[in-house]
């Protein structure tokens, strides 16, 4: 009666499923139908009856009629939907009645049924959603051993900034409310916006990241919103969008200044009413989604001058964060180091025991203005050029950025050499020894971006790549 690839799939447990029918002739054959396919069962006449039986203990799924003594099947999907966000229920309901089946899957609602029905197509609809339900199950279970065995690496540090971001993460993660996070660009803002999920009851849910400032605006609508076929040149499929991809999970939104004013528009109404309408669709899709934004810019100014909506900034900022500037943390620089150092060696399969004097002295002075970012690309670098098990400068120095100070004059403070220079020495001393891929990616910059260096310095394509020819 079922086919052989979802037979298969049926587990040794005896999966329980409830259902909610006032008919006593229909309940009698579902029940009959999914007592001969091992399923447990149990059955209720009315809305609070289902729900009392769904309270009272595990339920894989539920199928209720839309027209029920005490309220509609639409009423028990909504109810059911917060008891338990992921619990599949399936709509039975007559052909009169398809736009509400229609609405029951906007509800939550995974399927429907059209009475009277097939045997075979309803115990096909019953075992697809169980399905569903254990994959889901089972990559939760992977997540969670995945996380125990393989740790996401935390917010580390011991700093009084980092304390303070800490100490919020921990009080705004168990809330729903947004976040609106800002600092300088490589500060650990996305770091922070991963440790709120994470901490939430939102954890076992997707979390979906997108840096508005790295899509044009004329495709982050689509991107964001979802689009339906044929709404726009190109648009050969129906896509959900990125919003509808995070229902139940965090969506986090780096860069949000860069929104253009009709996107802002739009993302208030959904920050508002919770619902989605992909562009050129005719459905309107509720959705159950936290936001977490991030932005380098300062929005207010940004609001004062006209060019962000004041009204989207105060929806975005219940909650603020701000992530301190490595600079001014003090010694988490060498914490972080240490972390890199440890995780890079092992990821490279290198044993580094220390990192020498010369160059903790260097990571202590230095001004970081990349950040936390620039701080791990100089020590993925360190240890990938190390041939000795302590790091020093000179195995910076050997390879393609120097760690030393210039002073600009006597007495001036000491500053690193500018990311132009880095890049400029690298390729003076380095072309011959290295392709301009190798280059690009040991200077922790694009093909691209050398390549249009090269050209603005009026240098030839060089390295080993460009001799072969």
């Amino acid at each position: 009666m079922v086919s052989a690839t979802l037979e298969r799939a049926r587990t040794v447990v005896r999966e329980r499923v409830l259902v909610i029918d006032d008919d006593p002739g229909l309940a009698e054959v579902v029940q009959l139908l999914l007592v001969g396919e091992g399923y447990r069962t149990e059955m209720a006449v009315t809305v609070r009856d289902g729900l009392r039986a769904a309270h009272a203990g595990v339920v894989d799924l539920v199928i209720t009629d839309l027209k029920l003594p005490d309220a509609t099947g639409l009423d028990a999907i909504r109810s059911l939907r917060e008891l338990d966000r992921e619990l599949p229920i399936i709509l039975m309901t007559s052909y009169s009645s398809v736009e509400s089946a229609v609405e029951a899957l906007r509800a939550g609602a995974v399927d429907y049924i059209i009475k009277p029905f097939n045997n075979d197509e309803f115990l096909h609809a019953v075992a697809r959603a169980l399905a569903e339900r254990r994959m889901r199950r089972e990559n939760a279970l992977l997540k969670r051993s995945l996380r125990k065995a393989y740790p996401d690496r935390g917010i580390i540090g011991e700093s009084a900034g980092i304390r303070r971001v800490l100490d919020l993460v921990r009080r705004v993660a168990p809330s729903d409310a947004n976040v609106l996070i800002w600092g300088e660009s490589g500060t650990g803002k996305e770091l922070v916006a991963r440790s709120i999920h994470r901490a939430s009851q939102r954890a076992n849910g997707p979390f979906v990241a997108l840096n508005c400032g790295a899509i044009p605006a004329e495709l982050l609508e689509s991107e964001l919103f979802g689009h339906a076929r044929g709404s726009f040149t190109g648009a050969t499929s129906t896509t959900e969008g990125l919003i509808r991809e995070a229902h139940g999970g965090t969506l986090f939104l780096d860069e949000v200044s860069e929104l253009a004013p009709a996107l802002q528009v739009k993302l208030l109404r959904v920050l508002q009413d919770r619902e989605v309408r992909p562009v050129g669709g005719k459905h309107i899709f509720n959705v159950d989604v936290r936001f977490v934004a991030a932005t380098n810019r300062d929005l207010e100014a940004l609001v004062a001058d006209g060019k962000f909506r004041e009204d989207l900034f105060y929806r975005l900022n219940v909650i603020g964060i701000q992530v301190p500037a490595l600079r001014e943390r003090g010694q988490d620089v060498r914490l972080l180091a240490d972390y890199f150092v440890e995780a890079y060696g092992r990821k490279l399969g290198k044993k580094i025991r220390a990192i020498g004097p010369d160059l903790a002295a260097f990571l202590e002075r230095h001004a970081w203005p990349g950040n936390v970012r620039e701080l791990e690309n100089l020590i993925e670098r360190a240890v990938i050029l190390a041939d000795a098990d302590v790091l020093t400068c000179a195995a910076l120095s050997d390879g393609l950025v120097k760690p030393s100070v210039r002073r600009s004059a006597p007495g001036a403070p000491e500053r690193p050499l500018s990311v132009e220079a880095y890049i400029r020495d690298a390729v003076d001393r380095y072309q011959d020894r290295y392709s301009e891929t190798e280059l690009a990616r040991m200077l922790g910059i694009g093909r691209k971006a050398l390549w249009t260096r090269r050209r603005q310095w009026g240098l030839p394509r060089g390295g080993r790549a460009a001799k072969k020819g």
